[in-house]
């Protein structure tokens, strides 16, 4: 697995995380879950476009 990819999937798991905690809050924030939300979506996008890239050319 490159580095590249291993930062994204750290970065995906401290989403996550942050995600779950907004969403324990008595008060979420609908807004900032949408946005962890999409941050999340877009770094899974990326790493399954870089994995895929992967299997192409490797």
């Amino acid at each position: 697995m490159s580095d590249r990819v291993f930062r994204l999937m750290e970065r995906h798991q401290k989403l996550d995380e942050a995600l779950r905690l907004a969403r324990l809050r008595r008060s979420a924030d609908p807004f900032e879950v949408a946005r962890l939300k999409k941050l999340k979506l877009a770094i899974k996008d990326r790493i399954a476009g870089l994995l895929r890239r992967r299997k192409v050319f490797g």
